[in-house]
């Protein structure tokens, strides 16, 4: 698959990708003869996986050791899931903060919905 399909595929843009590549959240990509990049399905997998991670705000610096691990072996199994239960926590926090604000959202509907039928919005709940 070239950059241009896998932009395509993932509505993201080839700077994002090169940069994702250069870096290391991805690994190196192999390339045709003539310099293009070809991106295998195993590419792409990894290509997915940074897209994932950080659209749930996963650091860049995070999935960077996760790849640099990665390619050292089977003996970075454990330092990998740690980064991975690391990510997940993070995660979590944000998923919380989102609950909370989605909890205040819904009672506030609610006080909204009961003044639409009594006719009656108390002071507390025009804030």
């Amino acid at each position: 698959m070239t950059i241009k399909e896998v932009c395509e595929k993932y509505d993201i843009t080839p700077d994002t990708l090169r940069y994702y590549e250069r870096v290391g959240v991805i690994p190196e990509v192999n390339r045709t003869k003539g310099g293009i990049r070809d991106f295998s399905e195993e590419d792409i997998k990894w290509v997915e996986n940074a897209i994932c991670m950080r659209s749930a705000g996963v650091p860049v610096e995070m999935l960077i050791e996760y790849v640099r691990l990665f390619q050292q072996g089977d003996g970075t199994l454990e330092a990998r899931r740690n980064l991975l239960i690391e990510a997940r926590a993070e995660v979590q926090k944000q998923l919380d903060k989102y609950q909370s604000t989605m909890d205040r959202l819904n009672y506030k509907i609610s006080r909204y919905d009961e003044a639409l039928k009594t006719g009656i919005l108390s002071w507390d709940d025009k804030q």
